[in-house]
């Protein structure tokens, strides 16, 4: 039980860690939602008022962000958070309201594809730039993807070095095909 005081200066915000094809869903009392995401790695703060009153019958746990206790997966979440916090960049893109990224994955394959992507403040993407190995750019948006869980989390510092520039982003969005069947 939180003390009066604390009780009364923290907010009860809904947290959710997106698997994109489930998540793991808890109560957080904090003074903010800033104070949330700095303390919690991966997360979202989940402000839909339906989401909210539905979840209030999911029986979550509770936690406070000052606490003592916090429930398994909330717990990696923080100590994931805590090993950032020392890093260069920590945080050095929270607070933007778009981001615009370039990084390359391999995804299992023999031939790396580099991904542009433009980010919206949740972390999602709002369009993607995918460059194959022979120069081909294709481009989609959310209406071309199946699932669409955050996938860049602003206080990691992982993240500082793939941020590029609006004009890149867009140049290649300019180059790039769309092929409704690609992302069947």
């Amino acid at each position: 039980m939180l003390p009066p005081a604390d009780a009364a200066s923290k907010t009860r915000f809904l947290v959710l860690h997106d698997h994109a094809m489930g998540g793991a869903w808890w109560w957080v009392r904090a003074g903010s939602e800033q104070e949330v995401l700095e303390t919690f790695a991966e997360v979202e703060v989940v402000h839909t008022e339906a989401t909210r009153a539905e979840a209030e019958t999911w029986n979550l746990d509770e936690a406070d962000v000052d606490g003592p206790t916090t429930p398994p997966g909330l717990a990696e979440a923080r100590a994931e958070r805590d090993a950032q916090r020392g890093l260069p960049g920590f945080g050095a893109l929270a607070g933007r309201d778009l981001l615009y990224l370039s990084r390359r994955w391999d995804e299992g394959g023999d031939d790396p594809m580099l991904y542009l992507m433009k980010v919206g403040p949740d972390g999602r993407r709002l369009r993607q730039v995918e460059l194959t190995g022979d120069g081909t750019a294709f481009r989609s948006a959310p209406e071309d993807w199946s699932f669409n869980p955050p996938c860049v989390d602003r206080y990691d510092p992982a993240w500082v070095p793939f941020a590029i520039d609006r004009e890149e982003f867009e140049a290649w969005w300019a180059r790039a095909v769309h092929d409704p069947n690609r992302w069947d």
